[in-house]
């Protein structure tokens, strides 16, 4: 049985998809970019800065679903520039002090609202 996950804490989905949805224990965060939950408007700024965001809005969803970011197992990571990808890594590095999820990280050509990184997660709910 699947559960589709909604807060009002994160950014309306900008096209026909969920927040997330749960199945069983697994929960599925579909890929966020750095938008404002209020606004739904872009947050400019560094991809650090933007990296931020992403992981504030990927945890207030993780939340509405009974996980946390602790609980996450793989994550996608999507960079407009590869070149960004140590900057991407020290922010990590804030989030996932021990026991690292898997991941990838690839670099592609465009991003919805031109936006330099997008991450989706699976994690594991309590």
């Amino acid at each position: 049985m699947k559960t589709i996950i909604y807060t009002e804490n994160a950014p309306q989905p900008i096209g026909p998809y969920s927040q997330a949805v749960k199945v069983g224990e697994l929960v599925f965060v579909s890929g966020q970019i750095p938008l404002d939950p209020e606004t739904g408007e872009l947050v400019k700024g560094t991809v650090s800065e933007q990296t931020h965001i992403v992981f504030k809005n990927i945890e207030a969803i993780l939340n509405a679903a009974d996980s946390s970011l602790d609980k996450v197992v793989k994550i996608s990571v999507f960079l407009k520039d590869l070149a960004d990808f140590e900057e991407v890594n020290q922010v990590f590095e804030l989030y996932f002090k021990s026991e690292h999820p898997a991941r990838e990280t690839v670099q592609v050509a465009r991003l919805p609202k031109d936006a330099n990184v997008e991450i989706s997660v699976v994690a594991a709910s309590e």
